[in-house]
């Protein structure tokens, strides 16, 4: 019932900087907690960073919450997540995904889910 998109994703030194974009469809967006995930070669999907569905409160795993900043516009159904100070370890398809209810750092319990922009962070 709602389709995402990211972008923004692309290829950048180590120690550069990228912003990702997640656009939803439909007029519900503000009613859904957002996630962003990633997801490396031979790696599991990981959490990164969540927020809830006003903006008002976001989470982050602890090793990126210095460096990456989430945040939504309601008015474009849009969420994004700044990245700074990138590190090679940060290469990784980036998901934006959706669920109802609170926001979560559990991958199962988001309903939703964009087919992921690239992020390759070089040495």
């Amino acid at each position: 019932q709602v389709q995402l998109v990211e972008s923004g994703g692309g290829l950048v030194q180590a120690g550069g900087s990228l912003r990702l974009s997640c656009v939803a469809s439909g007029r519900t967006f503000s009613r859904y907690a957002m996630g962003w995930f990633r997801q490396a070669p031979g790696k599991e999907r990981e959490f990164v960073a969540a927020i809830t569905p006003s903006g008002g409160a976001a989470g982050y795993v602890d090793s990126l919450k210095a460096r990456f900043t989430v945040s939504r516009d309601n008015a474009k159904n849009t969420m994004y997540l700044q990245m700074n100070s990138l590190k090679p370890e940060d290469t990784a398809v980036y998901y934006c995904a959706a669920k109802s209810g609170l926001y979560s750092a559990d991958r199962g319990s988001y309903d939703y889910w964009g087919h992921g922009t690239q992020v390759t962070v070089s040495s």
